[in-house]
C-alpha cells in the first residue's frame, strides 16, 4: 500500500507540474483547440489513467455508475465542451478535477492505511515460534504444532505463544495488546498466562492448556478480522443508498443537460451552458464522502475500542451499544472476582493466626473453593503439625486430628454434631466454623471479593445516561443484597436459575423503552442471556469460552468500568458518522442548487466532492484516538 501511495503521489506531482506548463503554454502561445487538447491530455492521463481504466472495466462487467464512472464522464465531458459552438474550453478544469480527485483518493488511502496499521500493530500478537521441550531437547516449532500438555519455554522479550499455566520461573507480562493496560502483571508458578502477552523479564516455563487455534491470541485476531462483516444500519443504508443514488444522479444530469435547452427554444445555443452545469452536477453528486467515510468511521471506532482492551465484534454492535439504556449484570466473575477469599477471622480464646492455621491444615487435601481460600490465607503447611484421621462429613465439613486434638471445620450442622456452642456472624459471606475437641474456637468469613472498580463502573454508567442497572444472580439473597448495596445497584434479583435469568432478561427487554438493553456476564450459564440481549458483553480474561462466543462485546481485562468507556466510544463513533453524513449532504445540496442556477464553478464542484471527502475522512480518523 505504501509503494502504491508513493507512486500515486509522484503521478500527482508530475501532473500538477505539467498542468502549470499547459496553462503557461495556453496563455503565451496561439494554439488551436485540438493542439491545446493534446497539451492538456498529457497531465490528464498521467493523473487519471487508472480512473478511466476502472470506469471502463466497471462498464464491461455491467457494474457502471460508481464514483470512477462519474468522474470519468465529468472530466471527459469537460474536455469535449470546448468543441461545442460558442463554448470556452475547460481543459484546465478537466485536468484539475481529475488531479484533485486523485489527491482525495490518496488522502483516503493514507487515512485508511493508518487506521489498519494502527490496528494491525495493536493486534500484532500472533507469535511466530514456540520453544517446546520434547525428549529432553528444546525445539523451535510453529505454535500450531504444539499439543495441549506440552511445556513451552518463554524467554524475556518474547511473546507468549500459547495459553498455559506457569510451571517454573517468575516474570512480568506486558498485557497491553490484549487488555489495553500499561501496567505489567507479575506472574508466578501456578498463574495463568495468555498467548499474545509479552514476557518482560525472567524466563518462564508453562504447561499448555489450549491448542493454538483456541488460544486467546487466535480468538482476539479472529474477532477483529471478522468485525467488518457485521455492518451497522448506517453502513447498510449508505451501501444501498449509493446503488440507487448514482443511477438517479446520472439520469438527473442528463435531464439538466437536455431539458432546459429544449425548453428555451435554442437547443444548440444553450446546450453547452447546460452541459457544463450537468458536468458540475456529476462531480458534486459523486458519493465518495459517504461511501468511504462512514465505514471508515466505524472501522476506526472498533480499532479505538480495541486499543483500550474492548473488542467489538461488528459496527452494528457499536450502534446498539451507543443506545444502551438498560444494563443487567451477572454477579460472580462480573461484579465480583469469582474467587473466594478470607474476608474476616473471628476467634474465641485463640489467636486469629492459630484459627487459620488449624482450618488450613484440616482442609489441606480438599479442592473445594472454600478450602483453597483457607489454604491461600495460611500457606505455610511445612510445620511440625501432624494431620491424621481426616474424615469428611457430607454436606457439613471435615474432622481431622491435629497433634492429637480433634479439630472440626465446617458449617453449623457440623458444630451441632460435635456439641460445640456456636454463634452467627454479622458479616455477609460463607461462615466456616471451627471447634477443637468439641469446644467452639471461632469462625472464618469467606466471601467472593468485589472487584476494585465495580462501584466506579456503576457510577460511570449512571453518568453516561444508563437509566436502569440491574443485577441478576443465582447467589443467596443476603449476598446479592450486600454486593448490590456496596457497588450502588438499586435493583437486584437473587437465587435465579439459568432459565430464571432468561425470563428476567425477557422482562427487561419488554420494559426497556426506546433504548437498547445490554447484559454483562462471564459464565457458561450466562451464554443464553448474552445471546438474547440486544448487546451481550462478556468478560474475556476469566470468562468462559461459551460466554465469549455468545457475546457481542468482550472486555479483555475483566474490568466492568470499561463498559462506560465502550458506550462513550460507540456514541462518539456514531456522532462522527452522522457528522460526516450531514456535512456531505448539506454541502453537496448547496453546490448543486448553485450549479443549477449557474452560480457555481467547477472549482466549487471539486470542493463539494473531493474536498468534502478529504475532510470527512480526516474527521473519521478521530475515532481511532478513542
Amino acid at each position: 500500500m505504501e509503494k502504491e501511495n508513493k507512486t500515486k503521489l509522484a503521478r500527482i506531482i508530475a501532473s500538477a507540474a505539467l498542468l502549470v506548463v499547459g496553462v503557461i503554454i495556453e496563455k503565451t502561445c496561439s494554439l488551436s483547440t485540438w493542439q491545446l487538447l493534446l497539451v492538456y491530455l498529457v497531465p490528464y492521463l498521467i493523473a487519471g489513467y487508472d480512473v478511466l481504466a476502472e470506469a471502463a472495466e466497471a462498464v464491461a462487467h455491467g457494474e457502471a455508475l460508481d464514483e470512477d464512472f462519474l468522474m470519468a464522464i465529468a472530466t471527459l465531458g469537460a474536455l469535449s465542451i470546448g468543441f461545442m459552438p460558442g463554448a470556452d474550453n475547460q481543459f484546465p478544469e478537466a485536468v484539475f478535477v481529475m488531479l484533485f480527485f486523485q489527491v482525495g483518493e490518496l488522502f483516503e488511502d493514507i487515512a485508511e492505511g493508518r487506521s489498519r496499521k494502527s490496528i494491525s500493530q495493536l493486534m500484532d500478537i500472533r507469535p511466530d515460534v514456540a520453544h517446546v521441550e520434547r525428549g529432553g531437547e528444546l525445539l523451535d516449532v510453529k505454535p500450531e504444532e504444539v499439543a495441549v500438555g506440552e511445556t513451552v519455554v518463554i524467554k524475556p522479550g518474547e511473546k507468549v505463544p500459547m495459553d498455559g499455566v506457569v510451571t517454573e520461573g517468575e516474570s512480568s507480562l506486558d498485557t497491553v495488546a490484549l487488555t489495553g493496560e500499561s501496567v505489567p502483571r507479575t506472574i508466578r508458578i501456578a498463574d495463568d498466562v495468555l498467548s499474545g502477552c509479552v514476557n518482560l523479564s525472567g524466563m518462564i516455563k508453562a504447561k499448555v492448556t489450549k491448542p493454538f487455534g483456541e488460544s486467546t491470541a487466535s480468538k482476539v485476531l479472529n474477532l477483529v478480522e471478522h468485525a467488518a462483516e457485521n455492518k451497522s444500519r448506517n453502513e447498510n443504508f449508505i451501501t444501498k443508498f449509493a446503488r440507487i443514488y448514482t443511477p438517479v444522479v446520472v439520469a438527473l444530469a442528463v435531464i439538466v443537460a437536455v431539458v432546459p435547452p429544449l425548453v428555451s427554444g435554442d437547443f444548440v445555443g444553450n446546450f453547452s451552458t447546460w452541459f457544463y452545469r450537468a458536468l458540475m452536477f456529476l462531480v458534486v453528486s459523486c458519493p465518495c464522502a459517504l461511501v468511504i467515510s462512514v465505514p471508515l468511521t466505524f472501522f476506526g471506532g472498533i480499532g479505538g475500542a480495541s486499543r483500550k482492551g474492548i473488542l467489538v465484534k461488528g459496527s452494528n454492535y457499536m450502534e446498539t451499544l451507543a443506545r444502551t439504556k438498560v444494563i443487567a449484570f451477572d454477579k460472580t466473575g462480573t461484579m465480583t472476582k469469582g474467587v473466594f477469599e478470607v474476608a474476616a477471622v473471628h476467634p474465641s480464646e485463640i489467636s486469629p493466626n492459630q484459627l487459620l492455621h488449624l482450618a488450613a491444615h484440616v482442609e489441606r487435601f480438599s479442592t473445594h473453593p472454600i478450602a483453597v481460600s483457607l489454604k491461600h490465607a495460611y500457606p505455610n503447611e511445612a510445620d511440625d503439625c501432624r494431620v491424621e484421621d481426616v474424615h469428611e462429613v457430607a454436606g457439613q465439613g471435615i474432622n481431622a486430628r491435629i497433634n492429637d486434638r480433634m479439630v472440626s471445620v465446617g458449617n453449623a450442622k457440623l458444630m451441632d454434631s460435635v456439641g460445640a456452642v456456636w454463634h452467627n456472624c454479622h458479616r455477609v459471606g460463607t461462615i466456616v466454623h471451627v471447634a477443637i475437641d468439641g469446644v467452639y474456637a471461632g469462625h472464618i468469613v469467606v466471601s467472593d471479593k468485589i472487584k476494585d472498580d465495580a462501584a466506579e463502573a456503576v457510577a460511570e454508567l449512571k453518568h453516561v445516561g444508563v437509566k436502569r442497572i440491574v443485577m441478576l444472580t443465582g447467589d443467596k439473597q443476603e449476598v446479592a443484597a450486600d454486593v448490590a448495596k456496596t457497588v450502588g445497584i438499586d435493583e437486584y434479583h437473587a437465587e435465579l436459575l439459568p432459565t430464571d435469568k432468561v425470563d428476567a432478561v425477557e422482562r427487561l427487554l419488554q420494559e426497556k423503552g426506546s433504548g437498547t438493553m445490554a447484559f454483562v456476564g462471564d459464565g457458561i450459564n450466562d451464554a443464553p442471556v448474552l445471546a438474547r440481549a440486544d448487546v451481550g458483553i462478556a468478560m474475556g480474561g476469566l470468562g468462559s469460552d461459551a460466554a465469549i462466543e455468545a457475546a457481542d462485546v468482550v472486555l479483555m481485562d475483566d474490568k466492568p468500568s470499561k463498559i462506560a468507556v465502550a458506550i462513550r466510544q460507540a456514541r462518539r463513533t456514531l456522532f462522527i458518522a452522522k457528522e460526516n453524513t450531514w456535512f456531505a449532504i448539506l454541502v453537496k445540496v448547496a453546490v448543486l442548487l448553485l450549479a443549477f442556477f449557474g452560480l457555481a464553478t467547477m472549482w466549487m464542484a471539486v470542493f463539494a466532492d473531493v474536498g468534502v471527502t478529504v475532510l470527512a475522512v480526516i474527521n473519521a480518523t478521530r475515532t481511532l484516538r478513542g
